[in-house]
């Protein structure tokens, strides 16, 4: 356990606004063995970091299974960085902080590590991990490896709002990441990157305001409580079929009631998400997925083109 508590300001806000508690037993300083082993034996690791302007950016890394290690149960090593056309490229330095998702979806299985960058080399990074925790199976849609892509990577497209091709991604998504921070210097808090996910058309589009369904989860609210103190955050989409990554930044606000939340079953609140700027990556990653086999937590949940 971390020795002032596992939750800083705003997520204990968010708990009770939502009228629940949580203790954080699950939240470490340190990863468990199983932890370690199980970020070792992953291809591709989801990453959280800020700008230069501190607003929170979503990536992905990928390699080989291995190219993640722990040294010890408070260190990663990670052998890849993203390209320097990613707009993350930058926000990989010494000092700086970081949040870490692995997530296997043959086993619907992801852990968390949060810390700060140690050290930055030609060919990766290492981590000091300052708080690491398992998340559950809830919303994740299992799928299988393919074939890894050929295609070049192609320089990225810069948006300054949601094109037709970026809402078609979008619109077909059952899955997304979130990255968001605290405010810096707050206690227990740094920079985090989160899975959401639901059945294709859970996100909800607005010409450039995207609204996300705020599914049961383990009552932490690590992102909503980052999000209470910064509304500024970031959205990953990845295209399983073609390697595409749609990277968002934007302000997010929180919907804790009110009748928007009737008739979307399962969404205990909502968050809206105004895009303020993007990036479209084609083939910017090797690996290719197959179609998904939905969790039993997501069949159960509702779709906005039901509830119109």
């Amino acid at each position: 356990m971390l020795p002032d508590g596992p939750f800083h300001a705003g997520e204990r806000a968010a708990q009770a606004r939502a009228g629940v508690s949580a203790r954080g037993a699950g939240i470490r300083d340190f990863m468990p063995d199983q932890h370690r082993i199980f970020f070792g034996q992953l291809p591709w690791l989801f990453a959280g970091v800020l700008d230069r302007d501190g607003w929170p950016l979503a990536t992905t890394l990928a390699g080989p299974p291995g190219f993640v290690t722990s040294p010890d149960p408070a260190s990663l090593s990670i052998a890849a960085l993203p390209r320097a056309d990613d707009p993350a490229f930058e926000g990989f330095q010494p000092g700086a902080e970081v949040g870490l998702l692995g997530l296997e979806f043959e086993t619907r299985r992801r852990n968390r590590a949060n810390g700060r960058i140690e050290a930055v080399r030609h060919d990766g990074f290492s981590v000091a991990v300052a708080q690491s925790f398992g998340n559950c199976a809830k919303y994740i849609q299992a799928r299988g490896r393919r074939a890894d892509g050929r295609e070049r990577p192609e320089a990225p497209t810069e948006l300054a709002g949601l094109d037709q091709a970026a809402r078609t991604l979008i619109a077909g998504a059952d899955t997304l990441f979130i990255a968001s921070s605290a405010q810096p210097g707050t206690a227990a808090g740094g920079s985090d990157i989160s899975h959401r996910g639901g059945r294709p058309g859970f996100v909800h589009i607005d010409r450039d305001t995207l609204t996300i369904p705020d599914f049961v989860g383990n009552n932490y609210f690590n992102t909503l409580g980052n999000l209470v103190l910064e509304p500024r955050a970031a959205l990953l989409f990845v295209d399983f079929d073609t390697g595409t990554q749609l990277q968002l930044q934007g302000r997010a606000e929180i919907v804790w009631d009110g009748p928007e939340l009737a008739g979307l079953a399962g969404s205990q609140r909502l968050w809206r998400f105004h895009v303020t700027r993007g990036w479209r990556r084609a083939h910017a990653l090797p690996l290719r997925w197959t179609a998904p086999e939905f969790a039993p937590t997501t069949l159960q949940t509702g779709l906005w083109m039901a509830a119109a």
